[in-house]
């Protein structure tokens, strides 16, 4: 056997010559390629939903209006009008002169306008929108979609007040 294996000597042994706090940084590298493939993914199976936009003019209040609305549209075989009243329930108004049916949701909107153009030999073309001065903007908006949903080629504003 050796005698060096067994002296009484004890030799110190260095294993490495790099001193702790030399190298402490990470690589960034693989993170950043990470996030951006990440990135990347995300954009490429996104769906994107078309807006549905309405022209709506803008007043200008030293002219005089272009587009006049009949006072009376119940009455106008042209006009198809829906009453949006301060408690954002719709009302559809035949010009047939019968009394307004209620439908008190959207969908229900859809539904009456639909059969109002499809019950009349004459299809209606324009659509009145008469919005009570305290109802929700989104029950106007909702009902000018609906007369574009349904294919009317004409879709008109009108605010009323309480006392109408």
């Amino acid at each position: 056997m050796p005698e060096d294996l067994f002296s009484s000597d004890k030799k110190q042994i260095a294993f490495s010559s790099v001193q702790a706090g030399d190298d402490d940084d990470m690589d960034m590298t693989p993170m950043v390629d990470v996030t951006f493939l990440l990135l990347i993914f995300f954009i490429m199976t996104a769906t994107f939903s078309l807006q549905k936009s309405l022209q709506v003019p803008t007043p200008q209040p030293e002219e005089a209006s272009t587009q006049a609305i009949p006072q009376e549209t119940d009455e106008d075989p042209e006009f198809l009008t829906v009453e949006v009243d301060q408690s954002n329930t719709f009302f559809v108004y035949m010009p047939d002169g019968g009394d307004p049916e209620e439908a008190p949701s959207i969908a229900e909107l859809y539904v009456k306008l639909r059969q109002a153009r499809d019950d009349t030999e004459k299809p209606f073309s324009k659509l009145v929108v008469r919005a009570h001065e305290d109802c929700m903007h989104e029950s106007v908006v909702a009902a000018l979609d609906a007369g574009m949903l349904i294919g009317m080629d004409e879709v008109q504003l009108m605010t009323i007040t309480g006392d109408e």
